[in-house]
């Protein structure tokens, strides 16, 4: 039975000093330390064997993605399924005192956790990540693959994979800046689930359970914060 594994690769740190919820907004680039964690990820993997590499279109994970296609000498295949999820509250504040989710004309769209009601269902989320995921495996067949793409969808699918509830607290979430979240497959079938943090000692402390990365924003009130 042929052996290969799938790696979610987190993009790492933005450059985001204003604590915005940037989601899927164009301009939002990696900070000088984001660069270093990508840096990080590529010398610490690029002896696997890999041999595809693929990347959310936003800028942040095509930066994440650069410096080990280079190493790798692969061509970064741009891949729409991975990208960030969606919400209403894309473009606004999450830093303390200026959180959008203390106003009350936010408050229509937090009434569904479970769907949720503020952006992207779930299940909608597991369904394309997944299908992009068996795409990479097919073209790694026998080998390895990374996929950059983003906090939340990576999350969404690993609790699909371990059918685990998708409500969570977004502080909980086990996927820290350019960490590896790793789907190892028999043939079709997935046999085994791994995390690893290559980058781990490059981020800051505040930053490790952040919700959302923000290289440059005044501390987060994460206990406001509901996306990456």
């Amino acid at each position: 039975m042929t052996t290969t594994t799938v790696h979610l690769l987190r993009h790492g740190e933005v450059h985001n000093p204003t604590g915005i919820l940037y989601g899927r907004m164009p301009g939002f680039l990696l900070s000088d330390l984001g660069h270093a964690m990508a840096r990080r990820v590529a010398d610490t993997i690029a002896d696997r064997d890999i041999v595809q590499v693929w990347s959310s279109p936003l800028e942040r994970a095509q930066q994440t993605a650069q410096p080990l296609a280079e190493k790798l000498g692969l061509e970064i295949v741009t891949d729409a399924r991975v990208i960030e999820s969606s919400s209403k509250f894309e473009g606004k504040r999450f830093t303390v005192g200026g959180s959008v989710l203390r106003k009350p004309s936010s408050w229509r769209y937090l009434w569904n956790p479970w769907r949720p009601s503020w952006g992207e269902p779930y299940k909608q989320v597991v369904a394309r990540m997944m299908s992009a995921v068996n795409d990479a495996r097919r073209a790694a067949e026998g080998h390895e693959a990374v996929v950059v793409s983003h906090q939340l969808p990576i999350w969404i699918t690993r609790s699909h994979a371990e059918r685990r509830s998708f409500v969570h607290d977004p502080r909980r979430r086990r996927c820290t800046l350019c960490s590896l979240t790793s789907f190892t497959f028999e043939g079709e079938r997935l046999v085994s689930l791994s995390y690893s943090e290559p980058a781990a000692d490059l981020i800051p402390v505040k930053a490790r359970n952040a919700p959302f990365s923000a290289g440059g924003a005044p501390e987060q009130d994460a206990s406001a914060a509901t996306r990456e």
